[in-house]
């Protein structure tokens, strides 16, 4: 140590008995900036906890990823944009104020905490179909396209390229040299080898208009944090038609196929009616905020007449600075207004301790809550991070299932078969507070019933975890988990 200590000092002027005093003065200043933003006591606690034991890491981390902006620029935009945006919404709030009178008395509540801070109402008269065949929903895509006859609008966290998803982009091409009008915004990292492909270019000269969402600047993630992504799935056909859920631009029979946990399972619906105006919406709001060119928030299509279907619905999107937490109340709200039944699927599980006593509450009051998850993930520390709740909510009484299938993709909340939340939202702190999410929200005893048998059908594809079995696993599996549920606030 002396040895270390006279050549430090001899080249560099520096002494080791200064390093725990820089490491203190890091820690309290560090300490300082956690108390100034109020961050969550879990997530704060785990910054604390990195910088403390790996200092210089821990702030470079914290500079790329410890707090939520988008830049200043960028939230600036949003904030104006936001303002021209709520006069929207305002508009149609008011002109579709009867159909509440629709909502069943199970869902009311929840209906008006989605549509509060700027979100959009329930409307009646729409048809909703439930897709569970990626293949056969990439098929679709592609008949949508060659049928459009004015806009076609896709917004996606990922486009991968190969197999039927290429045909998708073909068809695009196609339908921009007979005269739609075509836009397609996509995450610059979800999408990053699309953009450095050539399709970019290919679109561009056949008339399509392309936008790079929330692109990865070096030298700027001082100013914008670099995990904010644009997790968002729709797909508008005509402001009249539209494709959301989970699943991206790919095909599963070539998308990750070397990260050794099969096909990814997904599931789609194809809404037709004026909700879809409200999806052509947010999309118009995203591409206005992401486009440089943009600096105002004014054209949006009138919406498209209600139709026989008469399902109830309602558009719902979140993330961060633009419906900052709605996200979080409103899976919260889900989980306590259930009295019978609750079903979540998801592929990532990591929510906060508040939700998940609010799942054990909802277990404990006698729902019958059941949580279905994959049991091969493509991310390690997810999977391991959410299986240390697994004995607080089985000794709460939550069922659990491992599906076996594939990677289970579809993101779902079934609330006493009555009320259904289905997007892009997994059940973790990325999709709550950090990524642009879309949802939407089916109060419909029909299509609830559609969505149970795919529910179902998972559930004969998956193992239910044994709380006897579980407690008798490996000590080192325990430790494993614990330590993966220390990060669980960052993931």
């Amino acid at each position: 140590m002396s040895i270390l200590n006279f050549l430090l000092n001899s080249v560099f002027g520096f002494s080791l008995m200064w390093v725990p005093i820089i490491h203190a003065v890091i820690v309290i200043l560090f300490g300082f900036r956690l108390i100034s933003v109020r961050r969550p006591v879990g997530v704060a606690i785990a910054w604390f906890l990195i910088v403390v034991l790996f200092p210089l890491v821990g702030i470079s981390l914290y500079i790329l990823i410890g707090e939520r902006p988008v830049g200043r620029k960028l939230t600036r935009k949003i904030i104006r944009m936001d303002k021209e945006y709520a006069a929207i919404t305002e508009d149609m709030r008011k002109r579709y104020l009867a159909d509440k009178q629709q909502l069943p008395i199970a869902g009311r509540a929840l209906s008006l905490l989605a549509e509060s801070k700027n979100g959009s109402p329930v409307i009646a008269g729409n048809k909703i179909e439930l897709f569970t065949n990626s293949l056969e929903i990439l098929q679709d895509f592609i008949d949508e396209i060659n049928q459009a006859k004015s806009t076609l609008h896709l917004e996606f966290y990922i486009w991968a390229l190969g197999g039927d998803a290429d045909r998708v982009g073909e068809a695009l091409i196609a339908a921009a040299k007979r005269g739609v009008a075509c836009k397609v915004l996509l995450d610059s990292l979800g999408s990053k080898d699309w953009f450095k492909s050539s399709w970019p270019n290919r679109f561009r000269n056949a008339g399509i208009q392309v936008t790079e969402a929330l692109p990865i600047q070096i030298g700027r993630f001082q100013f914008r944090r670099a995990d904010l992504r644009l997790h968002r799935k729709i797909f508008v056909i005509d402001n009249a038609i539209v494709w959301t859920g989970s699943m991206n631009l790919v095909d599963p029979r070539t998308f990750q196929q070397d990260s050794g946990v099969g096909e990814w399972v997904d599931a789609m619906v194809r809404i037709e009616g004026p909700v879809a105006s409200q999806f052509e919406l947010t999309f118009s709001f995203d591409w206005s905020v992401d486009n440089p060119k943009i600096t105002h928030f004014k054209n949006v299509a009138p919406a498209s007449t209600p139709i026989e279907g008469q399902v109830l619905a309602q558009e719902f999107s979140s993330g961060p600075v633009y419906r900052d937490d709605i996200l979080y109340q409103v899976l919260l709200s889900a989980i306590m207004d259930a009295r019978e039944d609750l079903t979540i699927t998801t592929p990532y599980f990591g929510p906060d301790d508040g939700l998940i006593q609010a799942l054990m509450a909802a277990a404990g009051r006698g729902v019958k809550v059941t949580l279905i998850v994959p049991k091969l993930n493509d991310s390690t520390l997810v999977a391991w991070s959410s299986r240390s709740f697994y004995t607080d909510l089985m000794g709460a009484g939550v069922n659990i299932a491992e599906f076996h299938g594939g990677l289970l993709h579809t993101k779902s909340l079934l609330i006493d078969k009555r009320v259904a939340i289905f997007g892009s939202v997994n059940f973790d702190q990325r999709s709550l507070r950090l990524n642009f999410e879309i949802s939407l929200i089916i109060y419909n005893e029909d299509f609830c019933a559609k969505l149970e048998n795919l529910i179902e059908s998972y559930l004969a594809q998956a193992d239910m975890v044994n709380p006897v079995s579980w407690s008798r696993r490996a000590r080192w599996r325990v430790l494993l988990e614990n330590a993966a549920h220390l990060a669980s606030p960052l993931l």
